[in-house]
């Protein structure tokens, strides 16, 4: 069995993303190309955004810090500390709108 802090990855990924010149950083809990689910914790800096981009599959975001807002055509979802936001099955977008982790869940397909 493996234990992972979200609460540490968290931390150390926002480090990353503000010594990043993307202001993103991000790491793999578990799973990865070898396996269907995927759960990354994703750090991005206020103000940052993941642009506009494909559902990989069925997804959920897991605010662990700061608050997010995830966007998909003219609908949106703010999400703040312990926010469980269900990735539509579109085009989506994800925005720090301050300095922010969430843990991606993915479901590939």
């Amino acid at each position: 069995m493996q234990k992972s802090s979200l609460t540490a990855l968290a931390r150390e990924q926002l480090e990353r993303a503000h010594t990043s010149s993307s202001g993103r950083s991000s790491s793999t809990v578990y799973g990865g190309h070898e396996h269907k689910l995927r759960q990354t914790v994703i750090a991005l800096t206020a103000g940052q955004m993941l642009s506009e981009h494909e559902n990989p599959g069925e997804a959920t975001v897991h605010v662990l810090r700061g608050r997010v807002r995830l966007g998909a055509g003219e609908t949106s979802w703010d999400g703040a500390p312990g926010d469980l936001l269900i990735v539509p099955d579109r085009r989506h977008t994800l925005e720090a709108l301050e300095d922010s982790a969430v843990l991606l869940t993915v479901a590939k397909r």
